[in-house]
């Protein structure tokens, strides 16, 4: 799943053998293969912004191929200063800030939240370890590579460019372990929960710091850059999980798939060690 047309062309660039599947209603989903990956089959599609347009197209991909699993990788606003254009996070929870009491003189919270499917949780986590993503990124020689993170995000449709406004301030007093925010990935969380079985996670970019210079930094390219990142990072995850008609144990035990990981990240003092992580969309059961 994708909102943009940046986020949707940074993750066709990793598929082959592509063509449109056309669902009766009218959607339009780009279905393909990971290039070198001919097992891990995809059904892409652009859902526009917002919750309500990500909820009803989650559930339409739910229903029309049933997923192995699925993955929003789209571009998010950092809320943190350790950020840099283009790092990426992977959520741990996804909170809906929107819900609440309006009463005369204070807004009381009622957030929704949704946690990350716990299987895609442990293959994400396994891979930043030997920086194992990083081989699906598109600028393999850039000298200071993302990281990627694994943290809570907020989400509302609403485009946050401010640091003092009343959001920002609603979302430090009452979501402060949010580390980032978008526009789709509730709705994507919600609709992949009332899908009981389905597993789910949202991969997002940071693309601006939602400090009233959005306008600045996009057109220095950070949503292309961060689309890019956001699109190997679920690429990368995708490939870790078990390619169509897989038998996920075998005589000698139980699967051991995915990039191969070398662990040589190391931190000095109280330096943050980032999390990289790649994706994948998994199997698609029932294409047809």
């Amino acid at each position: 799943m994708t909102a943009l047309p940046v986020e949707h062309a940074a993750v066709l660039e990793h598929l082959v053998d592509v063509r449109p599947y056309r669902h009766r209603h009218g959607t339009v989903f780009d279905v393909g293969t990971v290039a070198g990956h001919p097992g891990h089959r995809v059904a892409l599609v652009q859902t526009g912004t917002g919750a309500t347009a990500a909820a009803t197209l989650t559930e339409r991909a739910q229903a029309e191929f049933d997923p192995e699993a699925m993955v929003f990788a789209g571009i998010a606003g950092g809320l943190r200063e350790w950020f840099v254009i283009g790092d990426v996070v992977v959520a741990t929870k996804v909170y809906s800030y929107q819900g609440g009491r309006s009463e005369d003189d204070k807004f009381l919270v009622r957030p929704s939240a949704w946690s990350v499917a716990h299987r895609l949780d442990q293959e994400a986590r396994r891979l930043p370890r030997g920086n194992a993503w990083h081989s699906f990124l598109p600028d393999k020689g850039e000298a200071d590579p993302p990281m990627a993170y694994f943290e809570a995000i907020a989400v509302g449709d609403a485009v946050l460019d401010s640091r003092v406004s009343e959001l920002a301030q609603r979302l430090h007093e009452s979501y402060n372990d949010a580390v980032a925010v978008d526009m789709e990935s509730s709705g994507f969380a919600h609709a992949a929960h009332l899908g009981d079985r389905v597993q789910a996670v949202s991969v997002r970019g940071i693309s601006d710091f939602a400090d009233g210079q959005k306008s600045t930094v996009d057109g220095k390219g950070g949503q292309l850059l961060a689309a890019r990142n956001a699109a190997a990072f679920a690429i990368a995850l995708i490939t870790a999980l078990e390619p169509v008609g897989q038998n996920p144990a075998s005589e000698d035990g139980p699967r051991a798939g995915g990039p191969s990981i070398r662990n040589t990240n190391k931190a000095a003092g109280n330096a943050r060690v980032g999390q990289q992580v790649g994706v994948n969309f998994g199997s698609l059961k029932g294409f047809r």
